[in-house]
């Protein structure tokens, strides 16, 4: 009997199986969709997708950086036990995985699992005997003037990968160390974009009142318990702090300094020094979100983008980050939250 694509399409929908999987089952049971999913079960394929409505948020990362340094690949793969993340079994899955995309680049998480490999992915999870998934991955490459490196938290659960542009084969070769540590610092502090540039205006507009109202609610607890209080600022981002905005807040700072009565001569030696403070003060989004923005923690006296360019002209050059890819298993998953009298509930209804 024929097989037809909505049939495939059907059965797919009702046990998430593989596609090819399915085409056989109806094959093998005449297009009789009952039997086809009996098919299925039996040979463990749907087995998986029983467990399709539950919440894979623990797991692992992978990393795999080229022995050149011209390639890096991370991944995650989730499950839904932090148990089963332990597991030997799972955590080969993830070395295979990691493995498998760094070779040989699927376009995505659908192109992968359509492969050769992604039939044994499936057929792993199959033997883990619960709800694992491939989430996501990023491949970065560098030519012989970029410097590529990365980092893996002891814990497995975050990698990062970071790529900055040199002026030299030389240079790029000597920041290679720099770049492991920029990535050791965006595992702990989590930039979601490199720069304050990359920001949807909309978004920033969005969250400026609300993180200003946070910090004068911060201030009120701050004086009743007599400590010392926050600035509150203006602006949130770098993005907001035009030329007239720049221009206005040095007009203010130098009639503060005229009304204290600071004699002008010294003016020069004040104002850029509060100028730099107003900055500080008025891009809170750009410190905790943009990885060149933000305070580079093994001196918090520079920015990450200062921190390289220093870093780089003490080997006599120039670099800049490019790029960078940052994954941190179940993040942005919400967990479901297991009712378990409302589940008996259900079950004697």
């Amino acid at each position: 009997m024929a097989v037809t694509a909505a049939q495939v399409k059907e059965l797919r929908a009702s046990t998430d199986a593989p596609m090819m999987d399915c085409k056989k089952a109806l094959v093998a049971s005449d297009g009789d969709m009952a039997k086809a999913t009996e098919w299925l079960k039996e040979r463990g394929i749907a087995k998986a997708a029983k467990k399709a409505d539950r919440v894979a948020a623990e797991g692992l990362a992978g990393i795999k950086i080229a022995d050149d340094f011209s390639k890096a690949t991370v991944i995650e793969i989730n499950s839904e036990t932090d148990f089963v993340a332990q597991n030997e079994g799972f955590q080969n899955l993830v070395k295979e995985t990691t493995e498998e995309i760094f070779a040989n680049q699927p376009a995505d998480v659908a192109a992968f699992m359509a492969s050769e490999f992604g039939a044994k992915f499936t057929a792993e999870v199959i033997k883990i005997g619960e709800k694992i998934e491939l989430r996501r991955f990023g491949t970065l490459t560098a030519g012989p003037t970029e410097a590529l490196n990365g980092y893996i938290h002891s814990n497995n659960r975050i990698a990062v990968i970071v790529k900055a542009a040199c002026d030299s084969e030389k240079t790029a070769e000597g920041m290679r160390d720099v770049m492991k540590q920029v990535a050791m610092h965006a595992s702990a502090m989590k930039p979601t974009t490199l720069s304050y540039k990359d920001f949807d205006p909309a978004y920033v507009e969005s969250e400026t009142k609300g993180r200003i109202e946070a910090l004068k609610k911060e201030n009120i607890e701050l004086a009743r318990l007599k400590k010392t209080e926050k600035n509150v600022p203006l602006y949130i981002s770098m993005m907001q702090l035009t030329d007239a905005v720049m221009a206005q807040a040095e007009t203010d700072i130098k009639a503060k300094l005229a009304e204290q009565g600071k004699p002008e001569k010294i003016w020069d030696k004040i104002v850029p020094g509060q100028v730099a403070r107003f900055i500080l003060d008025n891009t809170m989004l750009d410190k905790e979100q943009a990885l060149l923005d933000q305070q580079y923690v093994l001196d918090d006296k520079k920015t990450v983008a200062q921190a390289v360019s220093d870093a780089a002209k003490a080997l006599g050059g120039t670099a800049t980050i490019t790029e960078f890819i940052r994954l941190e298993v179940g993040e942005g998953i919400e967990k479901a939250e297991d009712d378990f009298a409302a589940e008996v509930a259900a079950q004697m209804g």
